[in-house]
């Protein structure tokens, strides 16, 4: 690093005097803004390996149960793949009546022209075109003035409207982002959108998106804020104009900026779930949204059961979400201090169910979110009480899994009450072995064949047939599936789907064994995992299915498979 940076760097001033007239600082938040996800667009263009049609087909369903309705899907002109997985949403009819999909472009003529037939048929859609405008740009990428940056806007929109003619069967909207507004001189930003509200001749009925892109987050979030309100109170024909935020993450202020710019006088905010994007990544909208949650605003977004989002993002997106990540992160709502963890108690010990939340160190409600009380409190030396998974891999190899750990501090908790005394490495492994290790009823797992057929049908490509005994009794069971785990799970007969697996080697040279967690939602009770270690990886595995499942019958009984256990039988 520089001794003086100041000779390297200069801080950005996007006004060449000081705007006074800011009246964002005294403003709340009070509603939601319009959101729009570019998961599949700007998240999807970031990936070290871009998601295939099927996993985009799945992020955009999630989407949609979480309660998008502006989904940017894809730079079809960019992309054949992009191309052909819009189409498949217009021509399967995969979009709801209420949903708009968006599809982003350049300011070339044969690109808009692509991307329109990309979208074209769909009940809504809108156009999102963009050129940038920033001095870098104009000078350094482009060489081009002012005059001909704004000539580019100009003839693009026009162009989007003689494409958007020739197919009247689609609802048409229309989005422009001069990019790298954040860099852009506001007073020259002003101009090309004026210019582009002209050419377009939105009304209030059918308004125009102005998006105004920290392309490259530049300054501090007030001066973000300042640019926002600048362009709020001068855009021409304001009414007739939807104010839209895209910020970016890299000054680490991205959440802060979007919120401020709210405040500022913007409508709408484009970014991704968890936050996913280019370089550090675009806004998070799922962070975005719970802040309003905790102040008592109703987000218009879904995110009851935020485990399965992540769970789904991290699966589509081939990336994993930082266990310290607001609001979703494994560990942000785990204690391990004992002080936390003693004011976290008492405020449980006085909270009521319909009351105001006041619990300490917790600033919303892990239920509201669908994650357990559980994973609240955690045992570990800052505690008092020993480290636990610390103890489990020093001791005896097994590295548990984030969730499992927080799982397995139950037990210990339980016995750490109890006793009131501390636990040793070799109590602790005793507790997972009777809790994860020793449980053999009702399933018990004999021996098994697996057998694979690569030319077999989707979901049959493994057949096994497996010896188990049950309830005392020897059965022999059979079951296919697309993998050994799915095609034992099949041969069960029992309403298990497994949601996260793991596992690693335990040892080394002839002496290596395999452990495998599984962690698994049986029937509608909640996730649970279940643990198995063997020499054989596929044996381990399957030992660790039946440690959940036979875990679940020893909580709540054989009520709910009771008739899959007698066709079992039978």
């Amino acid at each position: 690093m520089l001794a003086n940076p100041a000779t390297k760097y200069i801080p950005f001033k996007p006004f060449e005097r000081d705007f006074s007239e800011r009246t964002w600082p005294s403003k709340r938040i009070t509603h939601p803004p319009i959101w729009m996800s570019t998961d599949l667009r700007d998240g999807n263009q970031s990936l070290i390996e871009p998601m295939s049609v099927e996993r985009k087909l799945e992020f955009f369903d999630m989407l949609i149960r979480i309660g998008l309705k502006e989904i940017e899907v894809g730079f079809p002109s960019a992309s054949q793949t992009d191309f052909d997985f819009v189409r498949k949403l217009v021509d399967e009819k995969r979009i709801p009546e209420d949903v708009t999909i968006i599809a982003l472009t350049q300011a070339r003529p044969e690109l808009i022209e692509r991307t329109v037939e990309a979208a074209a048929g769909a009940k809504k859609a809108m156009i999102h075109l963009y050129n940038a405008c920033a001095p870098a740009f104009r000078k350094i990428v482009f060489n081009m003035s002012k005059e001909e940056v704004m000539q580019v806007a100009v003839d693009g929109t026009k162009t989007v409207m003689a494409c958007m003619a020739k197919h009247p069967e689609t609802d048409w909207y229309y989005e422009y982002s001069p990019e790298v507004f954040s860099t852009t001189e506001p007073e020259f930003a002003l101009q090309v959108c004026n210019a582009v509200t002209e050419a377009w001749n939105p009304s209030p009925q059918k308004k125009i998106v102005f998006n105004l892109p920290a392309t490259i987050e530049a300054t501090t979030p007030n001066m973000y804020a300042d640019q926002i309100e600048f362009m709020h109170t001068r855009l021409n024909r304001r009414d007739s104009i939807v104010l839209s935020l895209h910020p970016h993450n890299d000054r680490g202020t991205a959440v802060a900026a979007a919120e401020l710019g709210l405040m500022a006088g913007a409508d709408r905010i484009e970014g991704c779930l968890f936050g996913n994007g280019e370089r550090t990544g675009n806004v998070d909208l799922v962070t975005l949204a719970l802040n309003l949650y905790t102040q008592g605003i109703h987000p218009g977004l879904d995110f009851s059961d935020i485990d399965e989002v992540r769970r789904t993002v991290e699966h589509c997106n081939q990336l994993p979400v930082h266990p310290r990540h607001p609001y979703v992160g494994d560990l942000v709502f785990t204690a391990f201090s004992g002080s936390h963890q003693d004011a976290i108690k008492k405020g449980f010990a006085v909270q009521k169910p319909d009351a105001v939340w006041e619990v300490p160190y917790l600033p919303i409600d892990p239920a509201d979110l669908g994650r357990s009380y559980d994973a609240v409190i955690r045992v570990n030396s800052q505690s008092g009480k020993g480290g636990v998974s610390y103890l489990l891999e020093q001791e005896q190899g097994l590295a548990l899994p984030r969730r499992l750990q927080i799982e397995f501090s139950r037990a210990i908790q339980r016995v750490t009450d109890e006793t009131g005394r501390e636990v040793s490495a070799r109590d602790v492994y005793g507790i997972f072995e009777r809790e994860y290790l020793s449980l053999h009823s009702p399933f018990k797992l004999i021996k098994h064949r697996i057998t694979g057929d690569p030319d077999a049908g989707e979901g049959k490509q493994f057949s096994i047939e497996v010896e188990l005994e049950i309830n005392g009794e020897r059965q022999v069971l059979t079951g296919e599936g697309d993998g050994a785990i799915s095609a034992f799970v099949n041969s069960l007969g029992v309403p298990l789907r497994v949601v996260d697996y793991h596992e690693h080697a335990i040892g080394a040279g002839t002496e290596t064994k395999a452990a495998c967690y599984v962690e698994a939602r049986i029937a509608d009770a909640p996730t649970g995992f279940g643990v198995g270690v063997d020499r054989d990886i596929v044996t381990a595995s399957f030992r660790a299915v039946l440690s959940g499942l036979n875990r679940y019958v020893a909580q709540y009984g054989t009520s709910q498979l009771s008739g899959a256990l007698d066709k079992t039988a039978a």
